[in-house]
């Protein structure tokens, strides 16, 4: 059993062992100023302290809050409130259960804000790199409406569907990814270590040697005397493009615009970005957010620069008096019947309405896309390999198969 007593406004946590009244040992973790502050607090709890161990925290710890936490932590809030809890004691039961020390600085740094006069928004504003202005709009929103806990469980059905999202486009990305590049790793150690084995043999031989087994053995020498400075040229460049990539926006609009035309690839993110864009819609309009000023943070959630420049113009289009129907339109980047949709919503006065059974069926057809694409990848994937492995144990017994032919 574990607990977790009350904090103060101190990122320091500790780790303690203790028993309880009936002599059973536990331990737990705290936020405390020091050391005798945690004695006396499990005092009061009628624990006996045994241990009390010091652990340096932090918002940027190896255990960092993931937007998935935060997630969680919205659903967690708006249920409470729903329930009738108060705000700062919601804050102080879902931040002193919280398993990950990270997580839990956040969310009690944020009840320590609140309780010093900031509002809900203003505290969670303190923190852009955990809560977006989507986020924080909604929640001033919520809290000037007086709808708090209804626009909590907005954002995090929102945040969940984005997530879930996000996860299903790494899932489609991490296997094949993952068996190519144990390829490659299992190639070059065959070139480095296996193939010049088979070279001392063939020398044996005193007969040339087939083209093909010809062209490996050259290439395990070329790995051999260049490997390390190929390797490093290789690092470098891709530090260079990571580093460039973060920095330049015209770069990555070219890397946006390139993946969206990538087979198989390009059809899932461009679905993810109808998807985010949709679901952003639906979310912020139902929230009364004025359409011109929604549009500023659907662009920010659609997850592509491609789409997010065409939302911003679509923003100023609207603006200046036309419908939203048309501005999609005109980006050729959506689909006929998505924009026939969202004309329908306009007309009816269900914008959001339209916008969420939109989200609801891309965000279908994304998870059918990744299935759809492991499925084909597999075979390709198996091929590949094939290719690599294969045309190199053929390549080193080639030789041995002319000589059993002269023989």
């Amino acid at each position: 059993m574990a607990r977790i007593s009350k904090s103060t406004k101190k990122d320091v946590s500790f780790q303690w062992e203790g028993r309880d009244r009936r002599g059973n040992k536990i331990r737990g973790r705290t936020l405390a100023s020091n050391k005798h502050a945690v004695w006396l607090d499990l005092q009061k709890q009628g624990i006996v302290p045994i241990k009390v161990k010091r652990q340096t925290i932090g918002f940027g710890g190896q255990k960092k809050a993931t937007q998935a936490d935060i997630a969680i932590f919205f659903r967690q809030l708006s249920t409470m409130l729903a329930a009738g809890i108060p705000l700062v004691q919601s804050f102080e039961i879902i931040g002193s259960g919280h398993e990950k020390p990270a997580m839990q600085s956040l969310i009690l740094d944020i009840k320590s804000q609140i309780e010093s006069g900031l509002t809900l928004a203003e505290a969670l504003g303190k923190h852009p790199l955990y809560f977006d202005k989507l986020s924080v709009n909604l929640v001033h929103a919520g809290e000037h409406a007086g709808a708090l806990e209804t626009l909590l469980d907005k954002i995090a059905t929102y945040k969940e569907k984005t997530e879930a999202i996000k996860k299903k486009i790494k899932k489609a990305l991490f296997y094949p990814i993952t068996v190519l590049a144990i390829a490659v790793i299992v190639t070059i150690i065959l070139l480095i270590f296996v193939i010049p084995q088979f070279e001392d043999l063939f020398k044996g031989f005193g007969a040339a040697l087939p083209p093909f087994t010809q062209m490996v053995v050259n290439l395990s020498q070329f790995v051999q005397h260049n490997g390390i400075a190929m390797a490093a040229v290789i690092g470098a460049a891709g530090w260079f493009f990571a580093y460039t990539l973060k920095r330049s926006r015209a770069l990555q609009e070219r890397m946006d615009r390139l993946l969206l035309h990538v087979p198989i690839v390009g059809s899932i993110l461009v679905k993810a970005a109808i998807a985010r864009y949709a679901r952003t819609l639906a979310t912020t309009f139902a929230a009364g957010v004025p359409l011109v000023e929604a549009l500023t943070s659907v662009a920010g959630a659609t997850g592509n620069i491609v789409y997010e420049t065409a939302v911003l113009k679509m923003k100023d289009e609207v603006s200046t008096g036309q419908r939203l129907q048309r501005a999609m339109d005109n980006t050729h980047l959506f689909p006929n019947m998505v924009v026939q949709m969202i004309a329908v919503g306009e007309e009816s006065g269900s914008l959001d309405q339209m916008a969420s059974k939109v989200a609801d069926f891309y965000e279908l057809e994304v998870d059918s896309a990744v299935d759809a694409m492991s499925s084909l990848l597999e075979p390709l994937i198996m091929a590949i390999l094939g290719v690599l492995i294969g045309g190199l144990v053929i390549a080193m017994y080639l030789p041995i198969f002319k000589l059993g032919s002269v023989v």
